[in-house]
C-alpha cells in the first residue's frame, strides 16, 4: 500500500493550529484589547482624542519626520548594498556587520550615543551650531536622525539580496549596445530592485512611525513643537489615561497597516509587469 511522503513536521492542520494560537496569543489578541480600550470612549470622545489639536500636532511632527528619515534611508541605504554587494574592499565584513548593530542595540543606548555626538556641545553638534547655525539634537532634526538611525538596515538587507541576484550578463549586453552607465542603472538595475527597495522604505516608514526609545532622547519633546506621537501615548498612560493612550495608539496602527498594504500591492503590480515583460 502506497503512503504519501513522510514530513519532517506535524501535518498540515496540526501546523496551521499552532500557528493560528501563537499568533492569536501575541498578536491578535493584544490588538483586540487595544481597540476595545481605544472604542470605550465612544465615537464622539473616540474623535476627540485622536483628532485633539495635540495629537494632529504630534501625527504632523511623526509622519514628517519618518518619511524624511526613510526617504534617506532609501538613498543612502541603497549606495551602501551596492557597495557591500558589488565591491570588495579591507573592512567590508565590519561594515557589513556595523549594519546590523542598529536591530541590536537598544533604541535608548542609539538616542543617548547620537546625542552625546550631536548635542549643541558635543563633537560635531558643536560645529554645526557654529558653523551652519543649526540645532542638531533637541530638534526636528535630531527627531529624523534617531529615526533613520534605527530603520537603515531595512533598506540594506531588503535590497541587498535582490542586487546579488542580478545576472550580471543583462547588463553587459547593455553596455556591449553602448549604453552608458547611468542609462544601464536606471533602464536595467533599478527597475529590478524597484520592489525590493519600496519595500525597504516602507519597513523604515513604519519603524520610524513606532519609535520612541531614540526619538526621546534627540527631541525636546515640547508638546505643540516636537513632540511624537509615541510620547504622546505615553504621556496618556502616565496621566493615567489607558483609553486615550489607546487611541492614538490605533491611529498608528492603521497607518502602518494601510503602509504595508500600499506597499504588497505595489510589489504585486510590479512581479506582474515583469512577468508581462
Amino acid at each position: 500500500m502506497a503512503t504519501g511522503p513522510k514530513r519532517v513536521l506535524p501535518g498540515f492542520g496540526l501546523s496551521l493550529g499552532w500557528t493560528v494560537a501563537y499568533l492569536g496569543f501575541l498578536v491578535l489578541i493584544p490588538l483586540a484589547a487595544l481597540a476595545s480600550n481605544a472604542f470605550s470612549l465612544g465615537w464622539e470622545g473616540w474623535q476627540r482624542v485622536i483628532f485633539g489639536e495635540r495629537a494632529v500636532a504630534a501625527y504632523a511632527v511623526t509622519f514628517g519626520a519618518a518619511l524624511i528619515a526613510a526617504s534617506l534611508n532609501a538613498v543612502f541605504g541603497l549606495v551602501i548594498a551596492w557597495i557591500l554587494v558589488r565591491y570588495s574592499f579591507p573592512g567590508r565584513r565590519l561594515i557589513d556587520a556595523l549594519v546590523d548593530l542598529p536591530f541590536a542595540l537598544p533604541a535608548a543606548v542609539g538616542g543617548i550615543a547620537l546625542t552625546a555626538i550631536y548635542a549643541p556641545n558635543g563633537p560635531v553638534g558643536r560645529y554645526m551650531m557654529e558653523w551652519f547655525g543649526w540645532q542638531t539634537a533637541y530638534s526636528r532634526t535630531g527627531i529624523v536622525l534617531a529615526m533613520a538611525f534605527v530603520s537603515l538596515p531595512f533598506v540594506i538587507r531588503t535590497v541587498e539580496p535582490v542586487l546579488r541576484e542580478l545576472d550580471p550578463e543583462v547588463e553587459e549586453a547593455a553596455r556591449s549596445l553602448g549604453a552608458k552607465p547611468p542609462r544601464i542603472f536606471f533602464e536595467v538595475i533599478f527597475p529590478q530592485i524597484l520592489p525590493a527597495l519600496i519595500a525597504g522604505f516602507a519597513l523604515c516608514l513604519a519603524r520610524g512611525v513606532g519609535e520612541y526609545g531614540a526619538v526621546i532622547f534627540m527631541s525636546q519633546n515640547l508638546p505643540m513643537l516636537s513632540e511624537v506621537a509615541s510620547q504622546l501615548i505615553v504621556v496618556r498612560v502616565e496621566e493615567p489615561n489607558l483609553p486615550a493612550a489607546a487611541g492614538i495608539a490605533m491611529v498608528l496602527l492603521v497607518a502602518a497597516f494601510l503602509t504595508l498594504l500600499v506597499v504588497n500591492v505595489l510589489q504585486a503590480r510590479s512581479a506582474a509587469a515583469r512577468r508581462r515583460a
